[in-house]
């Protein structure tokens, strides 16, 4: 969080939030001249010798010495605990100047108070700023200068579309977070910002966001944020709920909206409770976002528990002004009957800050002091039923404090019950009945307290010091009085002024009236203004957006007031408990918690009664280690029987096939034998959890993950980093995107793809619901069985419909649109290393993307045959390398590339987003347009049409087989230590490969032959003995001669 710095005073309240959020301090006070021991010169030995004399005296009585010692400690103890001048009270670190209020019956400040507190100063209040976030601002913004002027190429904002923002509410139910958020869409809109709103229940509001041209979708409730909706069509978030916590796509810039403070009351409970993983699950929440606001400096207090440095603050917000209008609640005779007042009763209430610190009773003191000039406009004859009566809110008082006020006011001349302290509890109440509310507090504080807000609302009159932040709201004599801070004199002439004849004054009420109004829209300006500065600094807007209005820029008109009579309908839809909203998500965390706690339990408790069935798992492993021995015993006679064995080329396929069989079966399941009869599989890659609720699951698709990491349970996806060892590296997985899936399926392709036609959809084209409907899929299976086409190259998502070109751009300057200009020379210097070529500088020579008319493929959703895929990611494997040699140095260094106008790691993904279509166009491919949704063929950019129009010599296949074998012989024969990107997208092979594996495998044969030949030779030359004899077995009746041996000569 920012920090806190403390001038003369700091309160309790904060300090007890300091340690989490590293506020700052003043320096300690000095110690009250009250705790100085003020001994004077006396001879200490000889009082020594005095006592010790007195106490061995053998004439006093010992019960009677412990009596005389208990009875001084009595009094001594009954001194201090009720006499006001005998309390030791802390130093106060903010006072005010003691001086004669004048004008009361008790005389100077310094015969009312407890004696000994000094002179007091004015002080300064608790100080929040966001001081990480700023420097963070400023650091992006300054490495942002640096690495665009390191860059040498100037980059270009052309913008085509507006910013867009979402708008996430638990519920549309009025309420003053929908009052504040209406108001400041409505100016966001005007600056040139286009919203959508999404919320998981509907409600009265729809109506009113409908009204000011902003739609709203519906969330699904059972399910979570990120389900259904893609984020990143959207340049941020303004989440405005604790219900609707942020969601997991990191790259999306986050603004979390907390004006509840339910989940921090519940802090605490959740350490004692011990439910750690709620906690830690609400500290991950608050640092996924990219800033946290609160509408005033007491709730990153409150929340200092999650804070990640993080926290920033708007001040201001129309809850109090709403409450009002919408309640109109009357403060009648039973509320002052239930806090014990009259009807007749004149009551001035002394509020102060929300803020504990150390000079709050000598303020409460001189204010009293000034109210007592009122005493004699109230006579009264029986002393006990003065009309007049002081309320004083306040938390967390002691019995000293009350007792200590008592004698205070008792000098002032007020009797007792006149002044009492009220709870903070009845703030409401209280001011509900006041009829002059004086704000006693001289604190420095940073935004306007609330708590004059309500009264103003309320049409009270108020009185306050003049502090700098109340004279930027407040103007005194026209929406309430002022009072010098530094001059307590001066504030009986104003009580004098307000009050007449023991009622408001003329003057004080019309004060009062135009203080209701001027409350209405009490900061309204700075809150909406607020928003826009925060949008400035957060979010990275990329090179399509159109740029809007500065907060400078907004017209005052716009920002002054809040949008009040959008509301006027649903005054009586108001929910007044309104934070229940908050609490029903953290009871539902809470059961969910509590309903783990319970599984882990029963799960421990049938491991224990796993323990009782020990004899029958006994029983089992025998079973199992005797069957073990019989197999071993059956495969050794196995292996001493004769087996027929082939060659060793034939061994060596066989492991060969086993080990693709293994591979293969790695990946593969039951969709696997439903996708081999097909035409056509088509690929959806994907990174992240975050897309898995966009993934078809059926036999015509395939998830291919383009990180080891995130892959769905129980799919059948392929691991593009496992097929293509790049990916595993972030740097180059970002940047190529899909392409990686591209280089990872052709890699090897007939291992793990073995149909005759692929296809590749975006994940974010089933959120955007442009997916191929099953209507679409059959109509393209059956123009593929026919081939109706030929070799054509079919999409689904059209350039002319996308959002980024609203402006209906040709193709070039489509691309520059969206690449910060720099899309055409980018791809005129690669295609110049790439086929080592000298172009003109002139951007017309670039290949011809014709205007016809027709439209161009955009967001990698397409189907064409696998050899012609093979063909082009050969293309693209030279093309990324050239881009790569083109911009590696400069962005790995900066983070910056002339393709964006901030710091991008995709930087020339936008580029191979729309190349495919040079390609097909210019490689003589029929290029058809699918609709969706029903499944309609248009052919697009007619082949008869494009004669003139292709440069085919550098697009045929002849052309880029011959440059891919010359990379490989390159990189095969020279080794060379350059980065070289081509190597490491896909297979390495030219002729000399074959001819050398050709010739390796004609010399392992020819080997082996000779290692037969040798092995012939071996035998037939090896040396034979004679035969001794023979054994010849004897007949069976002779049977005493089985231990003769027979030899017959031959």
């Amino acid at each position: 969080m920012g920090s806190l710095e403390d001038g003369g005073g700091a309160g309790a309240g904060a300090g007890a939030g300091a340690g989490a959020g590293g506020y700052k301090r003043g320096h300690p006070p000095p110690p009250s001249p009250l705790l100085r021991s003020v001994v004077g010169p006396t001879r200490r030995g000889s009082a020594r010798s005095r006592l010790a004399r007195f106490l061995l005296f053998e004439k006093v009585d010992y019960l009677q010495w412990i009596g005389t010692a208990a009875a001084f400690f009595f009094v001594t103890i009954l001194v201090v605990a009720f006499l006001p001048g005998s309390a030791v009270f802390e130093r106060p670190t903010m006072l005010l100047p003691s001086r004669r209020a004048g004008g009361g019956r008790g005389g100077g400040a310094e015969a009312l108070l407890p004696r000994g507190l000094g002179v007091v100063e004015t002080g300064e209040g608790v100080a929040f700023e966001p001081t990480r976030l700023r420097e963070r601002w400023a650091r992006e913004r300054r490495e942002e200068a640096d690495g665009l002027a390191k860059l040498g190429s100037p980059v270009r904002r052309l913008g085509v579309r507006k910013p867009r923002l979402a708008m996430v509410f638990g519920d549309l139910s009025p309420g003053a977070m929908q009052l504040q958020m209406v108001s400041v869409a409505s100016v966001l809109e005007a600056m040139g910002y286009e919203m959508k709103v999404f919320t998981f229940k509907d409600g009265p509001c729809t109506n009113i966001w409908r009204t000011i041209g902003v739609t709203v979708d519906l969330l699904p409730e059972d399910t979570d944020l990120h389900i259904s909706v893609d984020w990143l069509d959207y340049d941020g978030i303004l989440v405005n709920s604790i219900e609707a916590r942020p969601e997991p796509f990191k790259s999306i810039p986050v603004i979390w909206n907390v004006q509840e403070s339910s989940l921090a009351h519940r802090i605490s409970e959740y350490n004692s409770s011990g439910m750690i993983q709620i906690l830690d699950g609400w500290k991950e929440a608050f640092s996924r976002a990219n800033v946290i606001v609160f509408p005033n400096y007491v709730l990153p207090v409150m929340y200092a528990a999650f804070d990640s440095g993080n926290y920033f603050v708007i001040p201001g917000s129309p809850a109090v002004p709403f409450q009002d209008r919408i309640s109109a609640k009357s403060y009648d005779q039973d509320v002052r009957v239930s806090m014990g007042l009259s009807p007749s009763n004149f009551v001035i209430s002394i509020v102060g800050s929300q803020f504990s610190y150390g000079g709050f009773l000598m303020e409460e003191a001189l204010v009293l002091q000034a109210v007592g000039s009122l005493l004699q406009q109230y006579p009264s004859e029986n002393s006990t039923q003065l009309e007049l009566k002081v309320r004083i809110l306040a938390e967390n008082v002691t019995e000293k404090h009350r007792m200590a006020l008592e004698a205070v006011s008792l000098n002032v001349g007020f009797p007792r019950g006149a002044v009492e302290h009220v709870a903070s509890e009845d703030k409401d109440n209280l001011l509900g009945i006041s009829d002059l509310v004086i704000y006693g507090s001289c604190l420095n504080e940073q935004s306007f307290p609330s708590v004059l807000v309500q009264a103003m609302c309320l049409e009270k009159l108020v009185i306050a010091p003049d502090l700098e932040i109340i004279r930027k709201y407040i103007d005194d004599g026209m929406n309430a009085l002022l009072f010098p801070s530094k001059n307590i004199g001066k504030l009986t002439q104003v009580l004098l002024q307000a009050v007449s004849n023991g009622k408001i004054s003329v003057l004080g009420q019309k004060i009062a009236s135009a203080g209701k109004v001027h409350a209405k829209n009490l900061m309204a300006s700075e809150t909406i203004e607020g928003y826009a500065v925060l949008l400035e600094n957060v979010i990275k807007f990329p090179a399509e957006v159109l740029t809007p209005l500065t907060a400078g820029e907004i017209p005052v008109a716009l920002k002054q007031e809040w949008k009040w009579h959008l509301f006027e309908d649903v005054k009586h839809l108001y929910h007044m408990n309104g934070t229940l909203a908050g609490y029903n998500i953290l009871q539902k965390l809470e059961e969910k918690w509590r309903s783990n706690q319970m599984e882990d339990h029963h799960s421990n408790a049938s491991k224990i009664d796993d323990t009782f069935s020990l004899m029958a798992w006994e029983e089992e492993r025998a079973d199992e280690i005797a069957n073990i021995k019989k197999r071993l015993e059956e495969e050794e006679l196995k292996e001493r029987s004769e087996q027929p064995h082939g060659t060793w080329e034939e061994v060596y396929r066989n492991v060969k096939r086993v080990e693709r069989m293994k591979n293969d079966l790695h990946e593969r399941d039951d969709k696997e034998l439903e996708r081999t009869g097909q035409p056509l599989s088509i690929y959806e890659p994907f990174f992240g959890e975050g897309t898995w609720p966009f993934l078809h699951r059926s036999s015509l698709y395939r998830g291919i993950g383009l990180s080891s990491k995130g892959r769905r349970p129980g799919a059948d996806d392929i691991d593009a980093s496992s097929r293509l060892p790049l990916l595993n590296n972030g740097y180059y997985r970002d940047i190529l995107g899909e392409f990686g899936a591209f280089f990872a399926l052709a890699n090897r392709i007939d291992r793990i793809h073995k149909n005759s036609w692929i296809g590749f959809q975006l994940w974010r084209v089933t959120a955007r619901k442009a997916n191929l409907s099953k209507k679409a899929e059959t109509a393209l299976l059956e123009a593929i069985q026919t081939q109706k086409h030929g070799d054509a190259f079919y999409f689904w998502v059209r350039m002319d419909q996308d959002e980024r070109n609203l402006a209906s751009q040709d193709f070039w300057s489509f691309c520059d649109a969206i690449n910060a200009g720099n899309c055409r020379s980018a791809v005129l210097k690669a295609f110049q290393r790439m086929y080592g070529v000298q172009l003109d500088d002139d951007l017309h020579t670039l290949p011809l993307m014709p205007n016809d008319g027709d439209t161009w493929s955009v967001m990698q959703s397409w189907v064409l045959p696998t050899r012609s895929f093979l063909e082009f990611v050969m293309f693209s494997r030279m093309f990324v390398d050239a881009l790569d040699a083109q911009m590696y140095d400069k962005h790995h260094e900066t983070g910056h590339c002339i393709l964006s106008l901030h710091r991008d790691q995709h930087c020339y993904s936008r580029v191979l987003e729309l190349i495919v279509n040079v390609w097909a166009f210019h490689s003589s491919r029929r290029m058809v347009y699918v609709d969706p949704e029903t499944g309609a063929m248009q052919e697009q950019h007619l082949l008869n049409g494009r004669r003139g129009q292709m440069s085919i010599q550098w697009f045929s296949l002849a052309t880029l087989k011959s440059m891919d074998e010359d990379l490989a012989e390159e990189f095969d024969e020279d080794h060379p230590e350059r980065r070289w990107l081509w190597p490491k997208t896909g297979e390495v092979f030219w002729q000399g490969v074959y001819e050398r594996e050709r010739n390796m495998r004609q010399q392992e044969k020819e080997r082996r032959k000779q290692q037969s030949k040798d092995k012939i030779q071996r035998i037939k030359k090896r040396a034979r003995q004679k035969t001794l004899g023979r054994y010849i077995k004897p007949p069976p009746e002779d049977a005493g001669s089985l231990n003769d041996t027979r030899t017959v000569d031959r």
